[in-house]
């Protein structure tokens, strides 16, 4: 198993609360994790139709034979049983009892929410993370490569390539999901909408015409994005607001959690294509934007993170508040720095300081190149350098 980032904050979670939750996309490796993070701990899956059945017939009784604690792993599918595992662990509230592992969070979090409202802390487990593809067979060297392969753990254990691994991956998962949560009918008119949020990575987000491309209404698209969304294939980065709001953007912008899976919907085959790819810094926004999510929520820490574009086109990519400052992002896939690469960042720290209490604002710029930059107006970070940098705090 690859080292996760997350393990130190599950055993810490697990010592405090008498169930801990981990959610994120499927074959993000949270059975893996919570298996060896909890080796004694005795293992239920609730994807086996026998286990389920029993389960949602009977929960009294599937409770009592694990009394003293399990992982419950796909609870998803008997929802139901949250509310009896509630009346459990209110008998018996020992910590680190339960350990529950959900794919698809959209059945998951409203019943938790309902049911096991301060007896369970959350988790979010992704992909992994640059500093977690460094301890894999394949550690990166090359950017194109980490962009095209993804992060997909089974990409690495199993020593897969992405043409093999992402086909069946999105039948199996992303389809069969939002088919069983929406029932899908037309899935081919379903996959046209997942490639077709594929060439928008990194752009503001028009549920309208990205509904019409598609050949489906309005309502359907905001339905099927709201469902890839928290199965956690995109996300919708929402716009910064200061106090002049008047003057931004405010519609999100959309982005994948792996690039791999992007450049597979996309149709690039090989990272050799990337080279001169149109979408390539579109790409690249969206890894920096998926791994500083990772760098936070592997560390049981909230996303707090944005975008800021004014009326006028000025823009930072990324926007994270850390607490101590406020860290505006800008991502440029080149390995030469250019003058302009700064305009956006310049243009946002001018905004915030004409504040009557302005932020503490750092400028970064991350690159394709290899050097790191300490310069006046901005730190520059090489991409190879994202996982060293403090994004949590």
């Amino acid at each position: 198993m690859i080292p996760r980032t997350l393990q130190p904050a599950l055993r810490a979670l697990a010592r405090k609360f008498p169930i801990v939750t981990v959610t994120g996309p499927r074959q993000a490796g949270k059975t893996t994790l919570c298996r060896a993070t909890f080796p004694d701990k005795r293992y239920v899956s609730l994807e086996a139709p026998d286990v389920r059945e029993y389960a949602a017939r009977d929960p009294r009784a599937f409770l009592g034979e694990i009394r003293d604690g399990a992982i419950l792993d796909e609870v998803q599918h008997v929802p139901d049983l949250l509310s009896y595992l509630q009346v459990e662990v209110d008998a018996h509230p020992h910590r680190g009892r339960f350990i529950l592992t959900g794919s698809a969070n959209f059945a998951l979090l409203q019943t938790i929410s309902q049911s096991l409202a301060g007896r369970t802390a959350l988790l979010n487990l992704l992909p992994l993370a640059l500093d977690e593809l460094r301890q894999s067979s394949r550690p990166p060297v090359d950017l194109l490569d980490v962009l095209w392969r993804g992060a997909y753990p089974a990409i690495f254990d199993r020593d897969l390539e992405p043409a093999d691994w992402f086909p069946s991956y999105v039948g199996t998962y992303v389809e069969r999901d939002v088919r069983q949560v929406l029932n899908v009918t037309d899935l081919a008119a379903f996959q046209a909408f997942l490639r077709l949020c594929a060439g928008r990575v990194g752009q503001l987000l028009n549920l309208s015409a990205l509904g019409a491309d598609a050949g489906v209404t309005h309502g359907t698209a905001r339905a099927w994005i709201s469902v890839l969304e928290a199965s956690f294939i995109v996300t919708r980065l929402p716009p910064y607001h200061a106090s002049v709001t008047s003057r931004l953007v405010k519609t999100p912008k959309l982005h994948f959690f792996d690039s791999g899976l992007a450049c597979y919907l996309l149709g690039i085959r090989t990272a050799d294509q990337l080279r001169h790819h149109p979408l390539r810094g579109a790409l690249f926004e969206t890894w920096a934007v998926a791994e500083i999510f990772k760098a936070r929520a592997h560390r049981g820490e909230p996303p707090s993170m944005s975008f800021f574009r004014d009326r006028k086109g000025a823009e930072v990519d990324i926007v994270v508040e850390r607490g101590d400052a406020l860290l505006a992002v800008e991502t440029k896939s080149g390995q030469t720095i250019a003058a302009d690469f700064f305009a956006g960042l310049a243009a946002f720290t001018r905004l915030l300081r004409s504040m009557r209490h302005p932020p503490n604002v750092r400028p970064i710029l991350i690159y394709g190149g290899a050097a790191a930059q300490r310069r006046s107006d901005a730190e520059v970070l090489p991409w190879s350098a994202m996982d060293g940098y403090n994004w949590a705090g």
